[in-house]
């Protein structure tokens, strides 16, 4: 080292480059097991160079060419660990060594050489099971894709590695009889984690891959699904809000869209001094802002593993306190969500019990979708193009009522696959393992389709077009100007102007500090929301 540090003040490092393989070596060896005090003796180190390489008769131990001395550090090994020496010989990697392939694993190739380390330590455990990829490339891959591989990626110990499933020294092929992995011996493994696992564990797929169909059915099937839905979804609305953004933006410059009705024009003594509407209570506020805080804080918890070989990912984890910190958050967002729907299902459910016989499952007031939106969509479009005027909306939008009812749907498809995945004991008690690597494919695409829908199409249809930008405050003062309301919800406004029912909607301006309060609200989760879109893209593009 002293001598390495001569060339390196001289600024010839690259005159001297076997110096400088040697001085790595040393620094590897130094922070090695090897190099520490032997228990049974502490004058001792565990081992030094020579007991690797001999004193007098030092051979080069070529790697990259497979040399003889290379393949035999089994044997050179076996001197200290000979009962570990015995049981690799059996294992598939000593056989081959024994018939002579060079390709076949020896000690150096999982422990390194010089910079032997703990095993079980998360860093030892995340090392090893890169050393298995070095050789095992499209195992590791598929492996990477699972919950497994992704905590993996980010550098934690916590989950299933290669040797956990495989074994170490004693690895065998998967259709050997001894093998810990095959049929007969896999649900055995298993439990050594997940103490109640089930028969179903036994079909899971952990080196599955979306790319094969004929071995992969169902995994491929999903995935070509949800990229459908992606693309169908996406392509429509991301269509629909470039061509809104482009009409409403021409009008406004024109001066057409503006509102059409200003409150001072109204009777005094029917709006009583009031210029608001009042369109959202309370309790519909509060559920917006449970979801709009669980939905984000389950895209930041999620994306941080789904991406886990991303830039970011690691620093993301660490803020959250790791995995299994992660993964408790995760859980609590998740029933904070659940909890959200289960209540509206309940209300639903209570609201039509009571009024079975009166409910208007279609009309101006039902969040049902009917043969009307599909005549405003319609209409919306020929207005984008050109060929009409705006059209009158009623209490609800169609764009509304798609985003309320598509929480719904994601519901479903993220919180089943998710409840499985939470619960894997009982899912493979009844369902065999398949279910897992399908119901991680569509939680992490429906969530992927969620986020960016979110973040994107529904920030524009409320904040970012022309008519809102910079932001929409209704859902949290729960009131809208009169005139604006008038202007996109007309038809409701004329049904209570006529019906003389308008005037029990009709509210105060919010206050300063209310109104202060609800933009300051707003900017933030937007900010959250944009910062979590840029993740998900840089995730998406593997920056």
């Amino acid at each position: 080292l002293e001598e390495w540090g001569k060339v390196q003040a001289e600024g010839a490092e690259g005159e001297n480059a076997t110096l400088s393989t040697v001085v790595d070596h040393i620094q590897s060896y130094m922070d090695s097991l090897h190099a520490r005090p032997r228990l049974d003796d502490q004058s001792r180190t565990n081992a030094t160079c020579h007991d690797c390489h001999g004193s007098h008769d030092i051979r080069p131990v070529d790697r990259e060419a497979r040399s003889d001395n290379y393949m035999n550090l089994p044997n050179v090994c076996g001197t200290c660990h000979a009962d570990v020496l015995e049981q690799y010989r059996t294992s598939v990697h000593g056989r081959e060594v024994a018939n002579g392939n060079t390709a076949a694993a020896v000690c150096a190739d999982c422990h390194s050489r010089h910079g032997v380390g703990e095993v079980h330590d998360a860093e030892g455990r995340v090392a090893i099971t890169a050393s298995c990829g070095s050789c095992h490339k499209d195992s590791l891959q598929t492996y990477e894709n699972t919950y497994h591989g992704k905590v993996t990626r980010l550098g934690y110990g916590e989950t299933a590695k290669c040797y956990d499933c495989h074994g170490s020294h004693l690895i065998q092929r998967v259709d050997d009889p001894a093998s810990s992995m095959h049929v007969d011996n896999r649900l055995e493994t298993c439990q050594n984690c997940h103490e109640g696992a089930t028969a179903g564990f036994v079909t899971f797929q952990p080196h599955g891959t979306t790319h094969d169909r004929e071995k992969y059915p169902q995994m491929w099937f999903a995935s070509t699904f949800m990229i459908g839905l992606l693309i169908g979804t996406f392509a429509f609305f991301w269509l629909h809000s470039a061509l809104w953004f482009y009409r409403e933006y021409r009008d406004r410059k024109e001066g057409k869209n503006r509102p059409h009705v200003m409150v001072e024009e109204l009777p005094a003594e029917f709006t009583q001094g009031k210029t608001h509407f009042r369109r959202f209570t309370k309790w519909w506020r509060l559920a917006h802002l449970v979801g709009a805080v669980s939905i984000m804080t389950l895209t930041l918890t999620g994306i941080s593993v789904l991406y886990a070989d991303s830039s970011w990912a690691p620093y993301v984890m660490r803020l959250l306190g790791g995995p299994e910190t992660a993964g408790y958050i995760h859980r609590v967002a998740a029933i904070g969500f659940m909890g959200v729907f289960f209540i509206r299902l309940i209300y639903f459910a209570i609201r039509i019990g009571r009024n079975w016989r009166t409910f208007e499952w279609f009309g101006p007031n039902s969040l049902v979708p009917g043969l009307q939106d599909l005549q405003d969509a319609i209409a919306m479009f020929r207005w984008f193009f050109g060929l009409g005027p705006r059209p009158a909306m009623d209490r609800f939008t169609y764009w509304e009522k798609f985003d309320y009812w598509a929480p719904f749907w994601g519901m479903t498809i993220i919180g089943l696959s998710g409840l499985m995945m939470w619960f894997p004991e009982a899912t493979a008690s009844f369902l065999p393992g398949w279910v897992f690597n399908v119901a991680a494919i569509v939680h992490g695409e429906e969530a992927f389709l969620a986020a960016v829908f979110l973040f994107t199409v529904h920030f524009f249809n409320n904040h970012f077009r022309p008519d809102k930008f910079p932001q929409d405050t209704t859902m949290f003062t729960g009131r809208v100007p009169l005139e604006i309301y008038k202007h996109e919800h007309r038809r409701e406004y004329e049904r209570l102007l006529a019906s003389g029912e308008l005037e029990k909607y009709l509210v105060d301006a919010p206050s300063a500090p209310q109104a202060q309060s609800a933009s300051l609200l707003g900017a933030t989760l937007i900010t959250i929301g944009l910062t979590l879109l840029t993740l998900v893209i840089l995730g998406f593009l593997g920056i």
